[in-house]
C-alpha cells in the first residue's frame, strides 16, 4: 500500500511476531509497527502519524509504545503526538533531557508489551552521543533489533551531525556499538534500521534492502574493518548534509506540534505574478518533463517524483514565503504531507492548473532547451543543431560525486549551494547536469530566473563517457 510517498510491507520474523515496514522514501527513511497480534510498539515514527495509526487500524492491534531510537536531526518525530494520540508511552534516552512526558530508557531495560513481545533497549551510541536501539524479542528470545542510525545495511549512521568536533569519537563509539549488538544477537536476528535508504544520515550507500545480523557480520565495515580503519574510512566519506538538519534536532527536542494538513489559500494568475516578481519561493511539482515543455517564468523545477523535499529544504530560507503549484490538489497535498515533515507547515499560497491556466500573460509562459549527454558531446565540437553552446558545463552534483568523475572543465556548484553563488557562474549559455537530471532541472529553472541561457542535460550521468564527453576521473 502507498500512503503520502510510503510503502507498506509486512514481515514476520518470528512466530507470531509481525513488524510492518513503513517507509518513507522521499527521505530516505523508514518507521516500523511490531507486533504480536494484540498490541504494537512503533518505532521512529514520522510526522505524519495517519499512516501507523492507519496500519495498527488495518492489522486490528492496539499501539501501547511508541520508541525514537535518537532525537532525529532529518525529520520532525511523530513520536510524542503518536503517543498522545493512542494512550501509549512514549520511550526514549534517559539521558536526552526534553520537557515533555516520556519513560526515560537506560541501556539493558526490558519492557514487557505482553507474554509473547517484549523490546530491550541498547545504549548505541555512535550517531548520537545518547543512541538507542531496540532488540525485539519472543517467546524463545531476539527476533530482530531496530537501528536507527547505527547498524544499517552494509554501513552505519552518519558520526558528524552534531558537529565535526565530535565526529571521531562518535565514530569509534558506532564501530564498537555495532559490534555490541552482533555479540548480544543471534546471526539469524533480522536488522531494521531506520535511516540509510537515501538518507544523508548513512554514512555511505546502503548494500541491499534487508538483512540479518549474520549477513552484516560478513560485508559491514564496522565489522570486518579494525577501529583506525573504520574511523578513517567513515570520516573521509562525509559529505556536507542539508542545511534543514539545523532545525530538526531543536523542534524534536521541544516537542512538535501536531501536524497542520489543512489546505493553503488559492492564488489566483495575478497573485501568483506577484509573487513571482517580488522573487518568491514558487514551486512547481510537476515532472522536470511537463515542467521543460511549459511553465511559469520564475518557477522552479522540483517534482514530487524526486526527493523534492530535502533539496527545496535545503536551499529555501527557512521561514521564506512558499507556493506550491500542482497539476490537482492531491498533487499539492501531497507535497504539503512531505514538507510537514520536515516542519515546514505554513505556505503563503497554492494552486491547480496548467502553466497556460495559471498564467496573467501568455509571456509568462516559458519551456526549457534539453539534451542529451551525447548532445553534449556533438555540441563541444560546435555542431549546435540550433542550442545555444555550452560555454558553461555545470555540475550541480555533491562534492564527492563532483571528486570521484566530472567533465572536464566543468564549474562545480552543488545545488544546495547555487541560490547564492549564480553570480559566480562565468557569462555565457550554460549546459547543466547532475546525476539523472532531477537536480539539473531545479538549477535549470534558478537560472532561466535569474536571466541565463541555459540547456538542461537531462540524462545519466553514467551515459556520459560512452557518449564521448571527456571527463577528467579520480586518481
Amino acid at each position: 500500500m502507498t500512503t503520502g510517498n510510503a510503502t507498506e510491507q509486512e514481515q514476520r520474523p518470528s512466530g507470531d511476531l509481525a513488524v510492518e515496514v513503513i517507509e518513507t522514501s522521499s527521505l530516505g527513511d523508514r518507521s516500523y509497527l511490531a507486533t504480536d497480534g494484540g498490541v504494537a510498539v512503533v518505532v521512529d515514527p514520522q510526522r505524519d502519524v495517519d499512516r501507523m495509526i492507519a496500519a495498527a487500524g488495518r492489522l486490528g492491534v492496539r499501539i501501547v509504545l511508541v520508541l525514537d531510537t535518537h532525537v532525529h536531526n532529518d525529520y520532525v518525530s511523530g513520536g510524542l503526538e503518536l503517543a498522545r494520540l493512542t494512550g501509549a508511552e512514549y520511550g526514549l534516552a534517559a539521558a536526552d533531557e526534553v520537557p515533555f512526558e516520556h519513560r526515560p530508557l537506560s541501556d539493558g531495560e526490558v519492557v514487557e508489551l505482553s507474554p509473547l513481545m517484549r523490546v530491550r533497549a541498547v545504549a548505541t551510541p555512535g550517531h548520537t552521543f545518547h543512541h538507542l536501539s531496540y532488540v525485539l524479542e519472543g517467546e524463545s528470545g531476539p527476533v530482530g533489533v531496530f537501528t536507527g542510525g547505527s547498524l544499517l545495511f552494509g554501513t552505519t549512521g552518519r558520526t558528524d551531525l552534531l558537529g565535526e568536533q565530535h565526529s571521531r569519537q562518535l565514530a569509534s563509539h558506532q564501530h564498537a556499538s555495532v559490534r555490541k549488538l552482533v555479540e548480544l544477537l543471534p546471526d539469524g536476528a533480522r536488522v531494521w534500521p531506520t535511516h540509510g535508504f537515501g538518507s544523508f544520515c548513512s554514512a555511505a550507500p546502503v548494500s541491499g534492502d534487508s538483512a540479518t545480523v549474520g549477513e552484516q557480520k560478513r560485508i559491514n565495515p564496522a565489522l570486518t574493518l579494525a577501529e583506525r580503519d573504520f574511523v578513517e574510512q567513515t570520516l573521509a566519506g562525509l559529505d556536507v548534509y542539508p542545511a534543514y538538519y539545523a532545525h530538526m534536532g531543536v523542534r524534536n527536542t521541544a516537542g512538535p506540534e501536531p501536524i497542520d494538513l489543512r489546505e493553503p489559500a488559492r492564488a489566483d494568475p495575478e497573485e501568483l505574478r506577484r509573487r513571482l516578481e517580488h522573487g518568491e519561493w514558487v514551486v512547481d511539482l510537476r515532472s522536470r518533463r511537463a515542467y521543460v515543455l511549459s511553465h511559469l517564468a520564475g518557477t522552479v523545477s522540483l517534482g514530487l517524483d524526486g526527493p523534492m523535499v530535502t533539496w527545496l529544504g535545503w536551499m529555501i530560507d527557512w521561514g521564506a514565503p512558499l507556493t506550491l503549484l500542482g497539476e490537482s490538489r492531491e498533487q499539492v497535498g501531497e507535497a504539503q504531507r512531505e514538507l510537514s515533515r520536515i516542519g515546514i507547515d505554513t505556505f503563503a499560497a497554492a494552486a491547480v492548473g496548467s502553466p497556460e491556466e495559471l498564467a496573467a500573460d501568455v509571456e509568462q509562459v516559458r519551456d526549457t532547451p534539453t539534451a542529451t549527454f551525447a548532445e553534449l558531446a556533438t555540441a563541444l565540437a560546435d555542431d549546435l543543431d540550433g542550442r545555444p553552446g555550452p560555454e558553461v558545463v555545470l555540475d550541480v552534483r555533491t562534492n564527492n560525486e563532483f571528486a570521484a568523475s566530472h567533465v572536464t572543465g566543468a564549474v562545480h556548484i552543488p545545488l544546495y549551494e547555487l541560490p547564492r553563488r549564480i553570480d559566480e557562474i562565468p557569462s555565457g549559455a550554460v549546459w547543466v547536469h547532475c546525476g539523472s537530471g532531477y537536480r539539473a532541472a531545479a538549477a535549470a529553472s534558478l537560472l532561466e530566473s535569474a536571466g541565463r541561457a541555459v540547456v538542461l542535460v537531462d540524462d545519466l550521468f553514467g551515459n556520459a563517457a560512452e557518449a564521448g564527453v571527456p571527463l577528467t576521473e579520480a586518481s
